[in-house]
């Protein structure tokens, strides 16, 4: 009894040092906000098989934030706008799914291109540069957080508001149709709500690991949940767990931020395909 009592008091005491700093509690707060919204929108981008959409949106997003910095602009309001603008192609392009493969490797390589011209005007940016291609969390103040509770919110309530075409056309593309979904008007508008979305992860893990959010909690929840309510909610946890957990890892490691939740997706999600964690067809 005294051990367990005496482990729990350094537990609580290290977490309270930890929280002593303004950075460590801006870095969980918008760790928090950007990784709810990246677990319910993920959800739906692994359900749908778009998460090749969701890797090229966070690398035009780049060239996006390059661009806005470029002519003096915040970086993340470039990652915004390109990204966004990028969803709406994609969406408008193709509604195949080896139509809109073409269609993102075509706006990809441009925006990639862009991205590289800007870089070649100022090569000043390198330093930023890096943070966006692997995040900084750990540098993100207030206002930055508002941002992110801003874009978090009208990203939900987006997500919300499609949700029901949504899921029928996830689930049923052609008795959606048949019965009169827009199912080109409702691709774009989810792949506009994963733009932001995407934007938001960038800021926590970077422009090349957003699949740490945005990918490995909701595949790790589609193998565990068996209900779509329950595996969102699920997801949106994993998502939540792994960042926190990897900004304490890092702080009591000195390893970067990014690598430990990258890491910690990357373990979860093995081991709900391994036999450690039973998955939902094992339980049925």
């Amino acid at each position: 009894m005294g051990t367990t009592t005496g482990t729990a008091t350094i537990i609580r005491a290290a977490i309270i040092t930890m929280l002593d700093y303004d950075f460590m509690r801006n870095a969980f707060a918008a760790a928090g906000v950007a990784a709810v919204v990246s677990g319910l929108v993920g959800y739906f981008l692994v359900l749908r098989g778009q998460t090749f959409a969701g890797h090229a949106l966070s690398h035009i997003g780049f060239a996006g934030a390059t661009g806005a910095v470029l002519i003096g602009a915040a970086s993340v309001w470039g990652l915004v706008g390109f990204t966004v603008a990028a969803g709406i192609g994609m969406g408008m392009l193709g509604e195949r799914l080896n139509e809109r493969d073409v269609a993102i490797g075509v706006v990809l390589s441009l925006a990639l291109g862009l991205g590289l011209l800007f870089l070649h005007y100022y090569t000043a940016f390198a330093t930023q540069a890096t943070a966006l291609l692997f995040g900084n969390v750990l540098a993100v103040d207030r206002s930055m957080i508002g941002t992110l509770i801003v874009l978090g919110v009208i990203t939900v309530l987006g997500l919300a508001a499609i949700m029901r075409p949504l899921i029928f056309a996830t689930l049923q593309p052609e008795l959606a149709e048949a019965k009169g979904v827009p199912l080109r008007f409702v691709s774009t508008a989810f792949l506009v709500i994963v733009a932001l979305a995407v934007s938001q992860s960038a800021q926590i893990v970077g422009v090349l690991l957003v699949f740490a959010l945005m990918v490995g909690p909701p595949a790790t929840a589609q193998r565990l949940a068996t209900g779509l309510w329950t595996g969102m909610i699920l997801s949106a946890c994993i998502a939540l767990a792994e960042a926190w957990l990897g900004l304490v890892i890092s702080y009591h490691t000195d390893w970067p931020v990014s690598f430990c939740i990258a890491m910690l997706s990357a373990l979860g999600y093995f081991l709900s395909r391994g036999n450690l964690v039973p998955s939902r067809e094992a339980r049925s």
